[in-house]
């Protein structure tokens, strides 16, 4: 199962992402698909049924969390999921463009992008830059596999990772994260 699973984002490989997904006519779009996948874990259909409601307060400003509802989420998997500062930062630069009704991600006719839409950027985007074995997975692994390793420095357990995915058992949540061969032989070395 290793060898088929999306892999997972260095931060050199997340940095040359940020960066690259800037440069594009549809920049800011794309910086912010970037970082839902990265910074909140989102699955390209959640990204493609977000909307601003879901990441503003009632008075119309940006929400410190994303609400994900259940019509959004796989399987009806609706959660609550702090924003990261960057992905806040992101989608305050995106909002202007785009106005604060409808959906985050559009296309360019200012469309909902569908979700296979979503798939085939993030395919097209990874390959652009030769990052082999990634697709629109590997932010979502790289959320995963990251909250895990520090979940425990927040004083949380594997529960809270399992919340913030939406996944309905830890055996699931623990399918995603990623091992570390340099953590693994410090391990040994301490045994």
């Amino acid at each position: 199962m290793a060898g088929k699973q999306a892999k997972v984002l260095t931060n050199g490989q997340l940095r040359l992402a940020l960066a690259e997904a800037g440069r594009g006519r549809h920049g800011r779009r794309d910086q912010a698909m970037l970082l839902l996948s990265v910074k909140a874990g989102l699955r390209a259909g959640e990204i493609a049924g977000l909307t601003w409601a879901m990441v503003e307060t009632s008075d119309g400003y940006l929400s410190d969390r994303i609400e994900l509802q259940d019509r959004a989420a796989k399987m009806k998997s609706g959660r609550s999921i702090p924003l990261h500062p960057s992905l806040r930062l992101a989608l305050g630069r995106l909002r202007p463009l785009r106005g604060s009704s409808g959906y985050v991600v559009e296309s360019e006719r200012g469309t909902r992008m569908r979700a296979s839409s979503v798939v085939n950027w993030f395919r097209a985007f990874y390959a652009r830059l030769d990052f082999a074995g990634c697709s629109s997975h590997s932010g979502r692994r790289t959320f995963i596999t990251r909250a895990a390793r520090l979940v425990f420095k927040a004083g949380g357990s594997l529960r809270d990772v399992q919340q913030l995915a939406g996944h309905r058992s830890i055996e699931q949540t623990q399918r995603y994260i990623d091992g570390d061969s340099l953590v693994k032989r410090r391990l040994v070395a301490m045994v």
